[in-house]
Formats: structure tokens, sequence, C-alpha cells
């Protein structure tokens, strides 16, 4: 029987095609790309508790599942990942860059209503990153999870960070603007059935191929297992369609590094205790088994 090829060879393939066939372009941060539109989709197993935490070069596990979080508790203030050492968003939450956007009004570090809004709070009015939004707005998040448990064939289980109307306010609009749910039934005559499986489509509208999609993977990923853990799905598969799917002139040489290297065994993600409410995830319930990754390949990050 033939062996099924691993998952991450679609991230590096995709690479190589646009290294070999992607359209020079200038953009927003001055670095310059090399791009393609729409390639197809990237699909990631998440059967077994498998985490599609790429391989070919060590990625920031503990990046991925604090920016999350804090995703998930609707924040929009850097600094708090920033105190605890996960600098991703210090770029463009520093006054000079929030002076650049016309929001040289705000505090260094609020972002405005970037992704944990849109997901916790869409339509609310933006105040400030300290401001308490407890009941205002669309509680997209919550909504997501009430449909997957009592209308699971709901073709509506969809969960959108993109705002026209906010994005003036925003440091960096979304660039994974929205992703959609979709439970698969068991065989209803089947009293040995297992439980319905959750699978999760996420569009991308700019992909930093280097840096960012590595992160997106595996944060989709973990969003989908945990959904799934507090409503009493499995976890089934991600899949990820991109737009302008780009690599930064300045990655070339390193990405060309991990082009050479085999991909090794996806790790699997166990919980430390059952986690009933999407809120009450802390770090430490994360378990990531497995993970023998390549080094680490250093890329800076354009802003």
């Amino acid at each position: 029987m033939a062996t099924k090829p691993h998952d991450e060879l679609q991230y590096l393939s995709l690479l190589r095609a646009v290294l070999d066939t992607g359209e020079k372009r200038p953009d927003r941060t001055g670095t310059g790309t090399v791009s393609i539109f729409a390639p197809p989709s990237l699909r990631f197993s998440l059967a077994d508790s498998t985490l599609p935490l790429l391989t070919t070069k060590r990625t920031f596990l503990r990046g991925i599942i604090e920016e999350l979080l804090w995703f998930v508790h609707g924040a929009t203030d850097s600094t708090l990942l920033s105190k605890k050492g996960v600098k991703i968003w210090d770029g463009n939450g520093s006054k000079e860059f929030l002076e650049k956007r016309g929001l040289g009004h705000r505090r260094e570090g609020d972002l405005g209503p970037v992704y944990g809004f849109q997901w916790r709070h869409f339509g609310a009015k933006y105040v400030d990153a300290d401001h308490d939004y407890a009941g205002e707005g669309v509680d997209q998040l919550r909504e997501v999870i009430r449909k997957i448990k009592e209308d699971p064939t709901d073709r509506r289980i969809i969960l959108s960070a993109w705002n026209p109307a906010d994005m003036p306010q925003m440091a960096l609009p979304p660039c994974h603007m929205m992703c959609q749910f979709y439970v698969h039934l068991p065989d209803a005559s089947d009293p040995c059935a297992p439980r319905p499986r959750l699978s999760c489509l996420m569009y991308q509208r700019s992909a930093d191929l280097g840096l960012g999609i590595p992160f997106n993977i595996a944060s989709y990923a973990l969003l989908t297992h945990m959904i799934a853990q507090v409503t009493g799905t499995e976890a089934h598969e991600l899949v990820i369609q991109l737009g302008d799917a780009h690599v930064y002139k300045d990655h070339i040489d390193a990405l060309e590094v991990q082009l050479q290297r085999e991909p090794r065994p996806f790790p699997i993600l166990r919980w430390k205790r059952d986690v009933p409410d999407i809120e009450d995830f802390v770090y430490e319930d994360f378990i990531v088994e497995g993970y023998n990754p390549h080094p680490s390949i250093p890329m800076k990050m354009s802003v």
C-alpha cells in the first residue's frame, strides 16, 4: 500500500513554485516580494491529535499558543504578549508605526480592533485597548461553538476578522481574514459510529510564506483542536486557501536552505485536562509530544 506523502511537502512545493515562477512585486513594507495568486489549497490532517507544526525549521510554538489565547480573549494590546517574551506584534504596535498609520493618538501597543476584537466583539465601537467590551458587539467565537453543538449542518459557521468599517482604526488589517467550520456527521444508523469530526477552512488574503504561514498553519490547527475539545467533536482537517502568496526578497536565501531539508513526523497534541469553556484554556493545557524539527532559520520580519 502506498504511503501518503507528508503534508508538509505541500508547503515546500508552494515555496518552490513561488521562487521559480513568482511575479516580482513591490509591497507596502518596501522590501519587495516574489508572489503568485491563489495557489492550490493546502490540506493538513488533524486526525489522531496530529498538530501540523512545520518540521523543516523550528517554529516558535510558545508564541503561536500565546498569540492564539490572546485572540480568544479578544485582546488588542500587544504589550500583553511582549511581556511574555512574544515580540511578534511589537513592530506593528510601536509608536512610530502607529503614527505612520495615522493612529498616533493611541498609546504604544494599542493595535486597534484587530483579530481578537472582531472574533469576540464584532460591530462594537472601539474605544481603546484598555476598555472593557463585555457584552458589546457580536461574539462570533461563542456563536461558532453554539452552532457546532446545536446546529452542526449550518453552512454559516463562520468566524470573520474582516470588517471594512473598522479597517482605518487597525494597526494592521487582518491577513487571515475568515474561517468556516464543517461538522462531519457520523452514520446515525451505526451504534458504534465515532464522534462527529470537525474541519476548518481558512482564507488568507496575504501570506508571508517564510515567517507568517508556518505560524498560521499551526494556529488554526490549534484553534480547531480547541473548538473540537469544547464541542465534543474530533479535529479532522485544516484546509487553507491563500490569496497573495509571497516570499519577501530578503527571505529567499533562508528558504533555499529550508527547501533542502526533509520533513519529519508531525507532533501530537495532548490536553493536560478537559476544558469545557474556550476562555478557560491556558498555555499549560497544551502538551505537544514528539516535536523534533530541523534547526531554526532566522528571517527578518518586514513591517
